[in-house]
């Protein structure tokens, strides 16, 4: 390992005086009458970000997930199409809910869920899609909107790593029956831990804030009466300050993640066996996590890639592995391109306040490796 030069996170969050003295009020004023003061403020900003009509400030966007699922009436015997390529975290829900997760294959050039996929998975047991915006990449919303009007199923974004991404004019997250969002502090916005559901549909909005808050409706005037068994999935005052004083800075956050993956871009750009996140036209990338993939016939990969980013002290990060190689998901293996693009691919760091010259000691270590492959000096990859 290189002990001589720093390490290289490949995120970590952006946290400005202004996060410490929110949450330093929320922390000494936020109680009592005024505990829910900065849940309330972070909500109603986030939903205005949108363009939505409601919002619910969540503990973390798998908890968001959950309750959106379960007011849709999602149980035993559905089915829920996903694509292959997540984080267990999409899938966690549909199980807890007795529902079984249909896994579909990727776009090769998005990594998105493949549309033609979802339309031939779907069953008279289909009772939703969920749409994954990975790494900020964004899924044909159209497409998958059309389908689903099509076969009467709702369509979900899990828009946990898109903030920032836009799909004709609208952002990722506001387009689905309802969306979900992951304040994690790997994310663009932060709350340390936390998430946000999302909807413009009134009535599905209702059933999730009864069963946000222990299945007690709003309009229930008796005091610490349920009308249902709900979950308990909410945002704490504290870290909703810290996700305040984020939106206010949301711009800026933002188009700091843009510029480090066009950075990136702008040094690889002579190597055409590289691919990194796409922005089609007339959509925005949020950026969230920079990926590399190269190409098959390179012979670079995960392996070689982690081995050497190891050696030059840089924290990168593995490409989703395909969720049926996982030991509770393994009944079904013929994704082609959810488990070809992981074996050569690699995350890439990209915090807010990572230089040029740590983007350049990063992209160094990519071009190393394509050298040594040119020259003949490293092995050739096993064939898959």
């Amino acid at each position: 390992m290189n002990q001589t030069a720093s390490r290289i996170s490949y995120t970590r969050p952006s946290i400005t005086e202004l996060e410490v003295a929110y949450a330093a009020d929320a922390a000494a004023h936020g109680w009592g009458d005024r505990c829910y003061d900065y849940i309330v403020r972070f909500e109603e900003g986030f939903r205005r970000h949108l363009g939505v009509a409601h919002a619910i400030a969540t503990s973390s966007c798998t908890g968001a997930m959950h309750m959106g699922l379960a007011a849709l009436g999602i149980g035993h015997g559905d089915e829920i199409i996903l694509a292959e390529t997540n984080w267990i975290a999409t899938a966690a829900p549909i199980v807890h809910l007795g529902a079984t997760p249909v896994f579909v294959d990727i776009l090769p050039d998005s990594w998105c869920i493949d549309p033609a996929e979802v339309e031939r998975h779907i069953t008279p047991k289909t009772k939703a899609i969920i749409a994954t915006h990975i790494y900020g990449n964004l899924c044909d919303m159209d497409r998958l909107l059309e389908i689903g009007r099509r076969h009467g199923i709702p369509v979900i974004e899990d828009a946990a790593e898109a903030i920032g991404s836009e799909w004709h004019g609208r952002r990722a997250g506001s387009m689905g029956t309802f969306g979900t969002f992951s304040f994690h502090g790997t994310k663009t916005l932060t709350t340390g831990e936390g998430g946000m559901f999302v909807t413009s549909d009134d009535a599905l909005f209702e059933k999730v804030l009864t069963l946000s808050n222990h299945g007690r409706a709003r309009a229930q005037k008796k005091q610490f009466w349920p009308d249902d068994v709900g979950f308990k999935y909410k945002m704490s005052n504290i870290q909703a300050a810290l996700g305040c004083a984020q939106l206010e800075r949301i711009g800026s956050l933002i188009a700091r993640k843009r510029e480090i993956l066009s950075s990136y871009a702008e040094r690889l750009k002579a190597y055409q066996s590289i691919s990194l996140n796409p922005e089609n036209t007339g959509t925005v990338n949020g950026a969230w996590m920079p990926t590399a993939v190269f190409d098959r016939d390179i012979g670079i990969t995960r392996e070689m890639l982690q081995k050497a980013f190891s050696a030059a002290n840089i924290d990168a990060r593995v490409f989703f592995h395909p969720l049926t190689s996982l030991p509770m998901f393994s009944e079904r293996r013929e994704n082609r391109h959810a488990w070809d693009i992981p074996e050569r691919a690699i995350n890439l760091p990209s915090y807010h306040d990572m230089t040029e010259e740590e983007i350049e000691r990063v992209t160094g270590v990519i071009v190393s490796l394509i050298d040594s492959r040119a020259a003949g000096e490293l092995p050739l990859a096993k064939s898959a």
